[in-house]
């Protein structure tokens, strides 16, 4: 078993022009491709208690996903999210070793920064 810390990405698809359904139906296109990918565990984000301006379905927060990687994946994870959400708004929670961070990206030099600020986060703890 490796003592590897694991990494917790909590990410948050925040596009107003869509109704629940269909931010619902991107989210979980979203989840699905990065179970693709090498991650720990991946799934939507369960309610326990609703953000202010958040929305549920089905007992889960609409637009929000958590996925957890190793340390040594989360960089191609990140890559990925670069690439993969370069035109979106989206908030990015990171967790390593019990310390989070939280950012907001709209579009791609946004979430350019955000994701090299994540990448400095995990580097430092």
């Amino acid at each position: 078993m490796s003592s590897e810390s694991n990494v917790k990405f909590t990410i948050t698809l925040a596009n107003p022009d869509l109704d629940a359904e269909e931010q619902e139906r991107e989210t979980r296109n979203l989840l699905r491709d990065i179970n693709d990918l090498d991650v720990e565990s991946a799934g939507l984000v369960e309610v326990t208690e609703i953000p202010e301006g958040g929305k549920s379905v089905g007992g889960f927060l609409v637009g929000a996903l958590q996925a957890e990687v190793t340390i040594s994946n989360c960089y191609k994870l990140l890559a990925w999210l670069g690439d993969r959400l370069r035109n979106k708004t989206i908030e990015l929670e990171v967790e390593v070793n019990g310390k989070k961070v939280k950012v907001k990206a709209n579009g791609q030099k946004e979430l350019t920064a955000a994701l090299e600020l994540a990448q400095k986060f995990i580097a430092a703890n």
